[in-house]
């Protein structure tokens, strides 16, 4: 019974020192791709990772997404390592947060998966890996904290909300923008508004964008800022976002920069023009064309 008991204190007051450790630090950063795979993103293991954080309420940033403050000071970050340490018939991954100096501040337990598909395999090694955070309740202490939890560049997070109402109330009520100037002078006329907590994520960019009044086939351009990340198939490519969901899919053709493609509710092609993809279909008689960021 001594025995049980003093293991259960040492966990205790080990979760409670790995806790007070992480609200040191005001980001955690992940990398596009980790050192243990040859390609971004690979299996998802990025989205998945940082999904999994924000979910936990850590402000996670990508590595090439920084805020200005973590570019100039990049020890207000932990920075994230996936060791790979799988074996024939077993996946295991350990996450270890680094500081600014590559000193471990933080590393979970091992996650194991005897799944033979590798997407499968890592995401619940991942998953169980993840588990060591539980009890952990993050909150920034440094002397740049927010009053309210932000999550920089999380736009492309975000998943687009096709019901209005449920848009209208996830918008930020109540904000009195005198206050908001007051208390930053340097930007006094924002270009970009968002909140992207747990509860509320929203997205407003007043950025002047082109007009394509008058062009010859008067053909509706719009702009998709979601990085889509193309995974092969046996035909072509499938396309998934950052959840990941499978967005689109394109099926090859005799021109290798040509795809027949086939959304969730359109059907026409990808193609790329001046090193720039687009997805071009027909809305009744009206030609759209959409700007697509693919990343292969």
């Amino acid at each position: 019974m001594r025995t049980f008991i003093l293991i259960l204190a040492i966990s205790c007051g080990n979760l409670i020192s790995a806790q007070a450790n992480l609200n040191d630090y005001k980001y955690i950063v992940v990398p596009k791709r980790f050192d243990a795979f040859r390609e971004a993103n690979q299996y998802q293991t990025s989205t998945l990772v940082k999904y999994l954080l924000s979910e936990r309420g850590f402000n996670t940033v990508y590595e090439d997404t920084l805020p200005k403050d973590l570019a100039s000071d990049r020890c207000l970050g932990l920075w994230v390592y996936l060791l790979d340490d799988s074996s024939m018939f077993t996946t295991k991954t350990t996450l270890v947060l680094k500081d600014c100096n590559g000193a471990d501040i933080f590393e979970t337990q091992q996650g194991k998966s005897k799944i033979k598909e590798y997407r499968s395999a890592y995401n619940e090694a991942i998953r169980e890996a993840m588990q060591s955070f539980k009890g952990v309740e993050y909150q920034y202490t440094g002397d740049q904290a927010p009053k309210e939890t932000v999550t920089l560049n999380f736009k492309n997070d975000v998943r687009t909300l096709k019901n209005k109402e449920i848009s209208e109330r996830m918008e930020p009520k109540g904000i009195n923008t005198d206050k908001v100037q007051q208390k930053a002078p340097k930007n006094q006329n924002p270009m970009v508004m968002q909140e992207a907590t747990m509860e509320n994520q929203s997205y407003k960019n007043f950025e002047p964008v082109a007009s394509n009044i008058g062009s010859k086939n008067e053909s509706q351009i719009s702009v998709n800022g979601e990085i889509w990340y193309a995974q092969e198939i046996a035909n072509g490519y499938q396309l998934v976002d950052n959840t990941p969901k499978v967005r689109m899919k394109l099926f090859k053709s005799s021109n290798e920069n040509m795809f027949m493609a086939q959304s969730e509710d359109k059907s026409g092609m990808v193609y790329q023009k001046e090193g720039q993809w687009i997805f071009e279909y027909y809305e009744g008689e009206k030609l759209i064309q959409e700007p697509l960021n693919i990343k292969f």
